[in-house]
């Protein structure tokens, strides 16, 4: 445990911070598992939307630092990817 007070505050901040890129990281993976079912199913009007929804919060969380960008662009390429595969056949 912390002892002094700059660490018992930097151990609130994280805390803090952890929850909040949680509830961003979970919405993320909400709306892959989402993108996934809908590719599965193959509706891909519904997947599109689910992917710019995707998009968006992907780059938001790249924004707030809880993504390198690299790693945001990487995901957004590969699903973009995948999507048009899809629509090709």
């Amino acid at each position: 445990m912390p002892t002094t007070r700059a660490a018992k505050k930097a151990l609130k901040q994280t805390v803090k911070k952890t929850e909040r890129n949680l509830i961003v990281k979970t919405r993320v993976d909400f709306l892959m598992r989402k993108l996934k079912k809908a590719m599965a199913d193959k509706n891909m009007e519904e997947g599109e939307k689910i992917y710019h929804d995707l998009q968006k919060a992907i780059d938001k969380a790249a924004k707030r630092n809880i993504y390198h960008p690299g790693k945001a662009s990487r995901i957004k390429a590969r699903l973009r990817k995948k999507i048009n595969t899809l629509k090709k056949k």
